[in-house]
């Protein structure tokens, strides 16, 4: 394990102390560097996660063992093969031989007493087999000639080969390392827009096949558009598997033995193992795809926040009109309004002079328009809107993915009771672009749409993951408690849904609170609860200066003892004073002598140097625009300024302007050589890309990011 995950023996046993007593993985992270040395979420979570494993591993072995001793078959040496085993899967080829078998052939031979045949033909004597099998003919067991009775021992000797741990595990490695995936066209004509056109003649090595391969093929067979098969390197195999198995090949049980074994390939082995491998390859790809969305949903989580600001969000359509919302910059809702300036309406004037009002009247500095329905026509006509203005007015292209579900959601009936769907949508959009994080919580994360064949993934996995993501992203930021929806506070550490719900009823009922002690009085808040969650909630223009810092109450009194010690009190926290004060003390001296880890006090030092720091200020904001720019407007080598929308194993799509987001191939990425997209973009990074072609009719632009010479 510690070879495995890269890391101590002690931090893992630490790891594994803290989890088992009931601390979360961001509270480890944050507040308990001193045990784990450092370790952040993943680490922390893949220590889990293997631990896991390895317990359930040891509860199969036991469950094993005690099986195969009910059968009076388990022995020293088959015991201690069973404790060595590593993984579940060597574990249940171990299993095979004794595992209870539906009827099969080889059950049926044993029924008509033919196994002490089978073991004959395979201790490979100078007898002749007929004879010998003539012994078996028995007319009431269905024994009706000698040819009868080795056909049943062959049956035996097929299963017997079969249930081989070691021929598995070696047949196994040669089927993945030397065959190849197979498809073939199936239904073609059900493939109307070609989505799997390359696959209808298409072979390569199972080693090379990579994830997103392997679940465009697997989509492709469900929809019963593709054959998919396996082509084994079976000559080789059975050659090996005949030098493994007829030790003496002058003997006249070898023929038998060699049709039994060949029988024990092509109908047992064989099909089994091509199954596996399958299986294998798809919860290898599965996986591969839930990191990749996950790592994109944390990007999108993490994204700046444009603090500060009034927005006005608006819901492109056309029928039914865009809808306009106005939040002050608290996310308060502040105006709705419909306006027409799309067809089949097109009141284009009339929905300018609306949108020219509510700037004036509510100092609106910047537009958030949704990138659905109408998009295109919406931008166009806000762009001419805002030129026609006397000061500064820019807008932003916002990803609505999942906008429309949750404006449907009981979420948002219960936030904004009095609004329609599509009003609450132009609401989501606005307060998307102040706080990504906070609104994006509210949705289904599947529902956002970045990624590759997240809906074909294990949901169950999926879920895991992201909620682990999305924890571990609150929690990074850390949650002001006076202005927190539900939605987010459940994802603080330790916090169930029903306590960040009791959360708001207080709040709702005695007003903002005033310190962090007060969450104690908090319905269903033990003192667990609290000690997981308190330093992730910030209490903003409280009675406790220290409550607005990441600071665990835990370290108050370290905390008041450094500044008492360095001639100040909590209420100059963030002053540069005391920042320059603290830059100068020295880390191992203070440590020591206010009796906490050097790890703590450099977060201490960081809370009281920075108390409202937001680490979603150090990426880079969402791309301002005051013009429209058309896919016939660009040209090979043009230089834009994009946002990445999407990571994919095969590169990066970056939203340019233009309704069509283009194509960064993994290739034009750098100019270095990379296995992974994500080693060089991130979902929301603003990046500089040049136009590499545009294909207007098949609405296609492929983009580089390494610069023209």
């Amino acid at each position: 394990m510690e070879q495995e995950l890269n890391v101590k023996g002690k931090q893992i046993n630490q790891v594994i102390a803290l989890l088992e007593e009931g601390n979360t993985v961001p509270f480890i992270a944050r507040y308990r560097k001193e045990l784990t040395g450092g370790l952040d979420e993943v680490q922390i979570k893949d220590i889990m996660d293997r631990w896991t494993y390895l317990q359930n591993l040891a509860t199969r072995k036991e469950e094993i063992i005690r099986l195969i001793d009910e059968q009076g078959k388990l022995t020293e040496e088959l015991s201690a093969a069973i404790s060595k085993a590593q993984k579940l899967q060597d574990l249940e080829d171990i299993y095979r031989p004794y595992k209870q078998k539906r009827r099969t052939k080889a059950t049926i031979a044993k029924e008509k007493g033919l196994e002490p045949l089978a073991h004959w033909l395979l201790e490979q004597n100078n007898d002749d087999p007929i004879s010998k099998a003539a012994a078996y003919i028995n007319e009431e067991k269905e024994v009706l000639s000698a040819e009868d009775a080795l056909t049943g021992a062959k049956d035996i000797i097929a299963e017997m080969l079969s249930d081989d741990a070691d021929m598995r595990k070696w047949i196994r490695e040669d089927t993945f390392s030397k065959g190849e995936i197979k498809t073939e066209g199936k239904n073609t004509e059900n493939d109307e827009k070609k989505v799997f056109e390359m696959y209808y003649e298409y072979q390569e090595p199972i080693r090379k096949i990579v994830p997103h391969r392997v679940l465009a093929v697997n989509r492709g067979e469900k929809e019963n558009i593709l054959r998919v098969s396996i082509v084994t390197p079976s000559e080789l195999i059975l050659s090996k598997m005949e030098r493994k198995t007829i030790k003496r090949s002058g003997s006249p049980s070898a023929v038998f033995i060699r049709e039994a074994m060949e029988d024990a390939y092509k109908r047992l082995i064989s099909p089994s193992i091509e199954r596996e491998i399958r299986t294998a390859l798809t919860e290898q790809a599965e996986e591969r795809a839930i990191h990749i969305f996950s790592e994109n949903v944390r990007s999108l989580l993490l994204q700046a926040p444009l603090k500060g600001k009034v927005v006005l969000g608006v819901d492109p359509a056309y029928r039914t009109g865009c809808k306009l919302g106005v939040v002050d910059e608290t996310g308060k809702v502040l105006h709705i309004q419909t306006i027409y300036p799309t067809p089949p309406r097109s009141e284009v004037e009339k929905s300018a002079a609306v949108v020219k009002k509510l700037i004036e009247q509510y100092d609106i500095e910047i537009a958030a328009i949704g990138n659905g329905t109408a998009s295109r026509e919406t931008e166009q006509f806000i762009a001419e809107t805002l030129k026609d203005l006397d000061k500064s007015v820019a807008y932003v292209i916002v990803n609505e993915a999942g906008a429309s579900v949750y404006s449907a959601s009981s979420v948002a009936r219960e936030e904004f009771p009095d609004l329609q769907v599509e009003e609450r949508s132009a609401v989501s959009i606005a307060r998307r672009l102040q706080d990504p994080l906070a609104e994006l919580v509210k949705i289904d994360p599947k529902s956002i749409g970045v990624g590759q064949y997240q809906h074909d993934v294990s949901q169950k996995r999926l879920g895991e993951e992201i909620s682990f993501v999305v924890e571990t992203a609150v929690n990074q930021v850390g949650v002001n408690v006076n202005t927190a929806s539900s939605s987010l506070l459940q994802y603080v550490s330790g916090l169930s849904k029903t306590v960040a719900q009791n959360i708001i009823l207080k709040r709702n009922e005695v007003g903002k609170f005033k310190n962090r002690t007060e969450l104690k009085k908090i319905p269903r808040l033990g003192a667990k609860t609290y000690e997981q969650c308190i330093g992730f909630l910030r209490v903003v223009d409280g009675n406790q200066p220290l409550d607005q810092t990441g600071i665990h109450p835990e370290s108050y009194p370290a905390t008041k003892a450094l500044l008492k010690e360095l001639g100040f009190t909590p209420a100059d926290i963030g002053s540069e004073a005391l920042a320059e004060k603290l830059i100068s003390i020295s880390l191992e001296a203070t440590s020591e002598k206010l009796d906490i880890g050097v790890p703590t006090l450099k977060d201490i030092i960081e809370g009281l140097t920075k108390p409202g720091r937001d680490p979603r200020d150090a990426f880079s904001g969402p791309v301002l625009k005051t013009d429209v720019l058309k896919m016939e407007d660009l040209s090979k080598g043009m230089e834009l300024q994009g946002t990445v929308r999407n990571v994919v194993d095969f590169g990066a799509f970056v939203d340019i302007g233009v309704k069509q987001d283009g194509l960064v191939h993994i290739s034009k990425l750098t100019n270095r050589f990379i296995k992974n997209p994500m080693d060089v973009v991130s979902v929301g990074q603003v990046v500089t890309v040049w136009v590499d072609s545009v294909d207007v009719a098949k609405q296609r632009i492929a983009l580089t990011m390494i610069a023209p010479k």
